[in-house]
């Protein structure tokens, strides 16, 4: 069961590891929208098609775009800035490349591009406009950067892709999540929210991107068809009382919902909106969503549901900055989990579809917590068999990892140096 009376959903962060006295191979790598990587138990499309889709160019082809989670149609203006970044290169005479955390564009290029790009920002007096154009500019960096390096469904790097990991469970069709994601989380490897869709699906698990016009147009229409009563979002709402699972569900009647579990009527379909962003980003995105309810129902009481006490499956795998946070995946788990107490809902099998998250959720902990990841034990014989073969054992990353011959985590490739001299790292 999920924590707290004012819960809502964001995104954890991995702990921090030890700092490395020089720079790694994976810090150092760059990667330009070319680049080709190879693949390991990736679902997403073969580097190769998506670039004959592409016309071997940078454009997003439809079914690249759709690759990363979503059914919708490309959206217009992160098409545009594509395209746009694409001449700049032209007339700049400098390749994009991409590189860091987060695939930030990097060099000669990024310098012209950002004078561009704030003026661009500057020049739009409309504040909706600038919204639009900073989100699609986000995402359109991001897709670009990410172009064969990220798997596309569990936005890892793809040598160390677990989509095997991750064992697919059909929602019950009475129930779709709606993960409103802010711009800056899209394909950030250590998001949660992706889980959701990987589980359960694109259609019981829908992405929606803070910003992005088409998406948030089809989140909408989709909620004007089902009515108020059947739209909440998991936010602690501090203007206006947050009801309970309890609250809500139990004292209802639910009668054309215990029906069937195979319902399609979007009248009856419960919709549920988790805020998938960090604490600071996610006041900006709720107030969205109350702009928008007051467009869409006349007026801005968007209806909010909270979780009750209780450790939430993020907190009992590591600590958390408080007991009224929790991640995006927690959040789903312990609303399933909440759901499953009510009477009218006990026969859905959601206490099953809340494990089924949960062992994806500690699958991708377990992951991001390994100095070795996906490879564990095979990996940390080989680096101590390199090791013990020499009395340095302030190897390089670089050296070290053109030495083992199983795929290593690249989100924790500058943990080596360190492996050896810090006791603590080796009991993980």
């Amino acid at each position: 069961m999920l924590s707290t009376a004012r819960v809502f959903a964001c995104n954890f962060k991995p702990s921090q590891s030890p700092p490395l006295r020089s720079k790694t191979q994976m810090e150092a790598r760059t990667r330009s929208p070319q680049s080709t990587f190879s693949r390991s138990g990736s679902l997403s499309p073969p580097r190769e098609r998506l670039r004959e889709d592409n016309g071997g160019g940078t454009a997003i082809a439809l079914q690249e775009w759709q690759g990363w989670g979503t059914e919708s149609p490309l959206p217009e203006r992160v098409a545009e800035i594509v395209h746009e970044l694409k001449y700049l290169e032209k007339d700049f005479n400098a390749q994009m490349s991409f590189g860091g955390v987060g695939g930030k564009l990097q060099g000669d290029f990024k310098i012209q591009e950002d004078k561009k790009h704030r003026a661009t920002y500057q020049a739009l007096g409309d504040s909706e406009k600038k919204l639009q154009f900073f989100s699609a500019r986000q995402i359109a960096c991001r897709l670009l950067g990410s172009r064969g390096y990220l798997c596309q469904k569990c936005w890892l790097a793809l040598e160390d892709c677990m989509c095997s990991k991750v064992i697919p469970c059909v929602l019950w069709h009475g129930i779709r999540f709606w993960l409103y994601m802010h711009p800056k989380d899209f394909l950030r490897q250590n998001n949660t929210g992706k889980l959701l869709w990987q589980v359960f699906g694109v259609k019981a698990a829908t992405l929606c991107l803070f910003g992005i016009a088409e998406h948030e147009e089809i989140m909408w229409n989709t909620f004007a068809l089902a009515g108020k009563s059947n739209v909440w979002c998991l936010y602690p709402n501090k203007n206006a009382p947050t009801k309970s699972v309890q609250d809500i569900f139990a004292q209802e009647s639910l009668g054309g919902l215990e029906c069937s579990s195979t319902t399609t009527n979007r009248e009856k379909i419960l919709n549920f909106i988790l805020i998938d962003g960090t604490w600071n980003n996610s006041a900006a995105m709720f107030r969205r969503l109350k702009e928008q309810a007051k467009l869409a129902w006349g007026e801005e009481d968007l209806p909010c549901i909270s979780l009750a006490m209780g450790a939430s499956a993020m907190h009992k795998l590591r600590p958390q900055p408080s007991w009224d946070r929790t991640c995006t995946a927690a959040a789903a788990i312990g609303l399933l989990s909440e759901l499953q107490l009510i009477p009218e809902f006990g026969s859905y099998g959601l206490d099953k579809q809340a494990e089924a998250v949960e062992d994806a959720l500690a699958q991708e902990d377990a992951f991001f917590r390994s100095p070795f990841g996906l490879h564990g034990n095979q990996v940390k014989d080989q680096v101590m068999r390199m090791t013990s073969q020499t009395s340095n054992t302030s190897l390089y990353a670089s050296d070290m990892s053109s030495q083992l011959t199983v795929p290593l985590n690249s989100c924790w490739l500058y943990r080596y140096t360190t492996y050896i001299e810090n006791p603590s790292l080796q009991t993980e």
